[in-house]
């Protein structure tokens, strides 16, 4: 028997859970199919700064109300450079702010949200095929609890990530991709300890970049610049302690030490497919870009996406026509590429690059030194850190 629905999404991870939210809130029918389990979904560890269009999003989607409660609302940021440290106050430049809220805990409320719905939700949907999605229908083939299944819908959302089934279903000759290798990847620890500061600090060092973070008032996500092939046994507790505290200089005393939970190497790299849309199939999310997390841009660009791919869909089906679909890769990727520019940008000036010409080091230096002493500079960071409008 063949299963249909309207929109099939790929990936239930904040992209497809994001969108199947705001579909099912228009009255569209939509199923999610996820290869993971819930566990394992719910336990991944990423981002954590959201602009206020995504937390807006998420309210939409009937998901927001512990995000509202329970997020750490931050007017600014800090930049340390070689220790001295100054603070950009988003509220006084251009009147915004983000908020800090677990990608985890969003993924947990969104799911949470969906199975309240009722909208079907399959977590270890085994072996997804697409087929024939530049016909009229698209169809979907995949094994769930041992069984094969089949899917007819309208459309399909590639919501899976990087490495999901939905870009490489697209022929490479139809995808145009650009992409940039950082020589650097890194280093971040999930801590049991105290924030540092009220604001996230981003610290320029000639031992590489730092960044400390926060998931909450009782949990510190700290980051060191390390190298793409690092071997995690080779930093204990008390190595990672010290090289914070090193890095941020006469601040580190100020450093709270704590049980670390989770430490992993992250490498640094810049991407995007060309186009989103192939005849029914529409990639969203990190299906369709990557982008160094220095700017806290990945979580953001998702649901970005989400924005325009849901108002183009709820206009088809509200019989406003077809315009929408066909301008959602290039309203999107517009998007896209402004934040690409804006975390390459954040990245290549606060980062260290060990092969690098004393000239373009002295270039990157200036360009900081610039920034942290013009006004002007100031809110052009502070107006793209906070988000773009839609």
């Amino acid at each position: 028997m063949i299963e249909r629905t309207q929109v099939a999404i790929i990936g239930a991870g904040p992209a497809g859970l994001l969108l199947g939210q705001l579909l099912h809130r228009a009255g569209i029918d939509t199923v999610i199919l996820e290869r993971r389990d819930r566990a394992y979904v719910e336990s991944r560890i990423r981002a954590g700064v959201l602009e206020q269009g995504t937390v807006d999003m998420l309210g939409a989607a009937g998901a927001g109300e512990r995000c509202a409660r329970e997020g750490l609302v931050h007017r600014g940021i800090e930049i340390a450079v070689d220790g001295a440290r100054q603070r950009i106050d988003f509220e006084a430049l251009i009147g915004r702010h983000v908020v800090v809220y677990g990608q985890t805990e969003l993924t947990k409320d969104l799911i949470e949200a969906r199975l309240a719905s009722g909208a079907p939700s399959r977590f270890e949907a085994e072996g997804v095929h697409l087929h024939d999605y530049r016909g009229d229908h698209v169809h979907l083939s995949y094994t769930h609890g041992g069984i094969s299944h089949a899917l007819r819908a309208d459309f399909v959302a590639g919501c899976d990530g990087f490495h999901g089934v939905a870009r490489a279903s697209i022929a490479p000759e139809a995808l145009t991709i650009h992409q940039r290798a950082y020589p650097f990847a890194w280093l971040g620890i999930l801590a049991e300890a105290a924030p540092l500061a009220d604001d996230l600090v981003y610290a320029r060092h000639a031992r590489g970049f730092a960044l400390f973070s926060m998931r909450s008032a009782r949990l510190s996500r700290n980051y060191l610049q390390c190298r793409p092939d690092e071997d995690l046994g080779a930093w204990s507790d008390a190595r990672i302690w010290d090289e914070l505290r090193a890095r941020l200089g006469t601040g580190g005393d100020a450093l709270q030490e704590g049980r670390i939970t989770d430490r992993s190497v992250t490498p640094m790299r810049s991407f995007v497919a060309e186009p989103l849309r192939h005849g029914r199939l529409f990639l969203a999310g990190d299906a369709a870009h990557i982008v160094p997390p220095t700017g806290a841009k990945g979580l953001n660009l998702a649901a970005s996406d989400v924005h325009y791919l849901s108002e183009a869909l709820i206009a088809h089906y509200r019989g406003d026509g077809e315009d929408g679909l066909a301008a959602y890769s290039d309203r999107a990727l517009a998007r896209v590429w402004k934040a690409q520019r804006f975390s390459w940008w954040m990245t290549t000036m606060l980062h260290r690059f060990h092969e690098a010409e004393a000239f373009d080091a002295r270039i990157r230096r200036a360009e900081l030194d610039y920034v942290l002493g013009s006004e002007a500079a100031l809110a052009s960071l502070a107006e793209n850190y906070t988000g773009l409008p839609f």
